[in-house]
């Protein structure tokens, strides 16, 4: 089990201190998640820290490469309406 946070990361510094397991770190140019350490707040809180806290959608993906929080989950503005 791991998380990964891609390019789409501001560095906002929201889900380092909540990361339970310490799995995030900074590294230039956005934070990145060590994955031997990562284990996706199981046993510490039902859903993902990171997750819950990141205001950037599709930041923070799961281990089959789905957005924890896609496009339009933090807005509430779907994709067709953005594609108009």
């Amino acid at each position: 089990m791991a998380l990964e946070i891609i390019e789409s990361c501001t560095s906002c510094w929201a889900c380092e201190p909540l990361c339970p397991s310490k799995a995030i770190y900074e590294a230039k140019p956005h934070f990145l998640i060590d994955a031997s350490k990562c284990t996706e707040c199981a046993g510490d809180f039902e859903d993902p820290q990171c997750a819950t806290i990141c205001p950037i959608e599709g930041a923070i993906l799961n281990e089959d490469g789905v957005p924890l929080n896609p496009p339009g989950s933090l807005t509430g503005i779907t994709l067709q309406k953005l594609a108009a």
